[in-house]
């Protein structure tokens, strides 16, 4: 016989939590979009409205955080990893970019998969900005661009990366040959 009253009780859960799921893709995808934005304002060295999209965006991860503190499930959800890989993206960029330097995020837990994921993004957003700082004959910007990305691959080529990781290094690897070819054509100009 069917326990009736526990299998009532499953869906009551999975329909409350399927309403919670609404609301986190929404604010989910918020949150990536401004990170992006963040990174765009970047490329264009509007640092302070990068800073500002930035911390829009991590208080919408810390309000989901509050919000459903009892549910851990909200963090295994699709678009809550993919919009707070975007936003450790934008954090590590912008770290780069304004002190030179790339490390821990303290101002949201991220897991180690997370921050991994978004570091690998890292290599293909200093490509572009390398190439912006070419165009602007910026070599010595190029070459930090070169340095870093190389930097994050190199350490990263000592993890075991597996699976969707791995193909998130592999694309940091080949932005990093992309680099590398940029420099190597400014070496030809002189």
């Amino acid at each position: 016989m069917l326990q009736k009253t526990y299998l009532k009780k499953v869906g009551k859960d999975l329909l409350a939590y399927s309403s919670k799921r609404r609301d986190v893709i929404k604010i989910s995808g918020d949150a990536l979009h401004l990170s992006k934005r963040a990174i765009f304002a970047m490329h264009r060295d509007n640092m302070k409205e990068a800073a500002m999209k930035i911390k829009e965006a991590e208080k919408m991860f810390k309000g989901l955080n509050k919000k459903y503190s009892k549910d851990s499930r909200i963090q295994n959800e699709g678009s809550y990893k993919a919009g707070l890989e975007e936003y450790v993206e934008a954090v590590l960029l912008y770290q780069f970019l304004s002190v030179g330097k790339i490390g821990e995020i303290k101002t949201l837990p991220i897991t180690p998969e997370g921050y991994i994921a978004g570091l690998c993004d890292v290599p293909g957003e200093l490509y572009r900005y390398s190439i912006k700082a070419a165009t602007d004959n910026d070599i010595a910007t190029v070459k930090k661009c070169a340095d870093m990305a190389a930097e994050i691959t190199g350490e990263l080529i000592e993890f075991n990366l597996t699976s969707y990781l791995r193909n998130k290094f592999d694309q940091a690897k080949s932005a990093v040959q992309k680099i590398e070819r940029v420099v190597y054509e400014l070496s030809l100009r002189k």
